[in-house]
């Protein structure tokens, strides 16, 4: 049951940055190819870099069926894009539930492997987030988790509470997974809506703006 749920997750947590990325690039107007790659890296960037940092095979190139999801969720979305005229929204939408998904997906390979639960949150966090760095970067960006929006600490608080809830509750398994996905795009989707930021150490001025 847990097995089938996480692949359900991984599945879900595919679509959803393949959307995210493919609504980005159509933002920059790219070319079918440039959505389609864009689409692929926003998918597969954050899992790569976490494989790479447990030193184990990359997940997508033993994986038929993620590489094919990601394509035909790019046509997809390209399809879509005709009657989808708000690409802030839907991109939002998306990238969030890709953070919430992907996160949940990183901290338990990280479990699954040994690793202290501690650096498994910063594993999850590198999950869900590496891939929409490297999307922002191609797509000359600052990447979100870089500007003021909550974002990288959404990962963090949402990873605390699920080893919380799993160590020290007896909720099912499965739950604590949903919770923890839906905690996490909350707090994304209430940062951005009531303008929570990280507080800043430095002021903003005209010598600052040129340094």
């Amino acid at each position: 049951m847990h097995e089938q749920f996480n692949f359900a997750i991984e599945i879900l947590g595919t679509i959803s940055f393949s959307m995210s990325g493919s609504f980005a690039a159509m933002q920059k107007r790219l070319d079918p190819f440039g959505v389609l790659i864009i689409a692929f890296i926003t998918s597969v960037g954050g899992g790569t870099v976490r494989d790479l940092l447990l030193d184990v095979p990359v997940f997508w190139m033993h994986d038929l069926l993620m590489c094919g999801l990601i394509l035909l969720t790019s046509i997809f979305s390209m399809i879509f894009k005709s009657i989808e005229k708000n690409f802030k929204v839907t991109l939002f939408i998306f990238d969030s539930f890709g953070l919430g998904l992907f996160t949940i997906i990183g901290i338990q390979k990280g479990l699954h492997v040994g690793i202290h639960p501690l650096i498994c949150i910063g594993l999850g966090t590198i999950t869900g987030c590496f891939g929409g760095i490297i999307r922002d970067i191609l797509l000359n960006r600052i990447p979100l988790i870089f500007r003021q929006e909550i974002y990288a600490t959404a990962c963090i608080v949402g990873g605390s509470a699920f080893l919380l809830m799993t160590h020290y509750t007896n909720l099912s398994y499965t739950f604590v997974q949903i919770f923890t996905i839906l905690l996490i795009v909350a707090i994304r989707t209430l940062a951005v809506k009531y303008h929570w930021q990280i507080p800043r150490f430095y002021g903003y001025n005209q010598n600052n703006a040129e340094m």
